[in-house]
């Protein structure tokens, strides 16, 4: 970097930290820290759960993904991975009938109603193995944009960013979250306009919104791994289920379909930047958008910058609040040790301190940020029939667990390179994946309808031991 850039994005990085934490209201009780809830107890409003739904799904690891696949696959690979974005209106529709017709106060309240109290800890495992990749795959883009991997700017940035939203994390927890995730989705709109103001009349606009082709070999399979996995994926993401429970149900459901289409929208508009670069022949060499934002000149540069450092941001202080609500409320309440207690300010703010430094980790030791989405997606295949098919049972451990243990064993076996080739569907980069989560569906359904259907044959089936230690 030259001082010119040094001066330009080093300064907007302490700018920006210093005014989230400035702006950041204070939280000084439970109701507030960890519910989001204002001063006087009132819920979030429904326009700025909306923003903060929108704002915390769009991850800086996941912009920088969907311009990757951009660049590799044209419009399929943007569509693709904007389809995720489909999971918000699915998991606020489950969750709305989860509210409705069991009366459940959070997921783990849902499963241990329905399927006992060792499910809900294993659920409880997955989503923080979620919200600890979420830490350093965001961080790592923002650090991206000082300097390569291995370079002390690179690190200097990522670490520098995190202490910035952990600093204003601690200050409110959900209530701050939610409040920057309005201003941040403000300042995200508005410099992703200005980088497609400088992209599309660079381009033809047909040739831009057409380029690519509907093959497996293309990216269709990836296109097709994303509509099976909105519906296990979201579920795993307290990110974004936490909200699900701060509002009254009509007004979150509301929320959740907009933020979700306008997430889709957001997303696939900003893949444009990675079709921009096969277009014009840049090498995307990872991150499109740093590639493509270095061939417009330093404007450019500098707003993608901004782009990344806002969805990190919201991304992150809402990963830093729902560590801390899994493990100063969640947990305790699960292991029957702090059910008639306030839930500890000061424990969650631990919690986030803790995380914040070995969240980081990954990130010395280089990983493929796409990884942290599709592999993780697949592990938790098991959890769409646990959700889109609890109406058929009122109480049934082992649905959940044959379910929930299949799903996530065939997914350590993709992630080991385990799967046999003829698993595979179509000759594509993510045949395997596609194969992996089209059977492995089928198989985690069987195992949800097993038991109720040796229940009806043989009687009641023995649920697995509910126990904790």
């Amino acid at each position: 970097m030259s001082i010119t850039e040094a001066s330009l994005f080093w300064g907007f990085l302490l700018v920006y930290g210093a005014v989230m934490y400035w702006l950041s209201p204070r939280s000084t009780n439970a109701a507030s820290f960890y519910r989001g809830a204002d001063a006087n107890g009132n819920p979030v409003s429904q326009w700025s759960l909306t923003a903060s739904i929108f704002i915390s799904w769009i991850f800086a690891k996941s912009v920088t993904n969907a311009a990757n696949l951009g660049a590799a696959y044209g419009v399929v690979g943007g569509l693709a991975y904007a389809t995720y974005w489909l999971s918000i209106p699915v998991a606020g529709y489950v969750i709305y009938l989860i509210r409705t017709q069991t009366g459940a106060t959070s997921l783990q309240d849902f499963l241990t109603s329905r399927f006992g109290r060792l499910a809900a800890l294993s659920f409880a495992a997955a989503i923080l193995i979620r919200l600890y990749n979420e830490v350093w795959s965001n961080t790592a883009v923002v650090g991206g944009y000082f300097g390569l991997p291995g370079e002390p700017e690179y690190y200097g940035a990522a670490m520098l960013f995190t202490v910035f939203t952990l600093a204003y994390s601690l200050k409110g927890g959900l209530r701050s979250s939610i409040f920057t995730d309005v201003l941040q989705a403000v300042v995200f709109v508005f410099f992703v306009g200005a980088v497609l103001f400088l992209i599309v009349p660079a381009n033809d606009g047909v040739t831009l919104l057409t380029s690519g082709e509907f093959r497996l070999e293309a990216g269709l399979d990836l296109l097709l791994v994303a509509g099976l996995q909105i519906f296990s994926y979201p579920f795993h993401d307290p990110v974004l289920t936490d909200r699900g429970f701060v509002n009254k149900e009509k007004a979150m459901l509301k929320s959740f379909v907009v933020a979700g289409l306008l997430g889709f929208v957001a997303v696939f508009v900003f893949s444009l930047v990675g079709v921009h670069a096969q277009l014009n022949g840049i090498d995307a060499m990872g991150n499109a958008p740093a590639a493509v934002g270095q061939s417009l000149g330093l404007t450019a540069l500098f707003f993608m910058s901004v782009v990344m450092m806002t969805s990190a941001g919201s991304t992150l202080d809402s990963t830093f609040t729902s560590l801390a609500k899994s493990l100063a409320v969640d947990l305790p309440r699960l292991a029957r040790r702090a059910a008639d207690k306030a839930p500890s300010l000061r424990l969650g703010a631990v919690v986030m301190v803790v995380f914040a430094l070995l969240g980081n980790l990954p990130m010395f030791a280089g990983t493929d940020i796409l990884k942290a989405t599709t592999i993780s997606g697949t592990m938790v295949m098991g959890l769409a029939p646990v959700f889109l098919f609890y109406g058929f049972t009122q109480w049934s451990p082992w649905s959940f667990h044959l379910s929930f243990w299949t799903g996530l064993g065939l997914g350590v076996l993709l992630a080991a390179g385990l799967i046999p080739a003829s698993w595979a569907i179509g000759e594509g980069k993510y045949g395997a994946l596609l194969g992996v989560n089209a059977y492995g569906f089928l198989l985690c359904s069987a195992g949800f309808f097993l038991p109720l259907l040796a229940r009806r044959l043989w009687g009641k089936a023995p649920a697995p031991s509910e126990s904790v230690n």
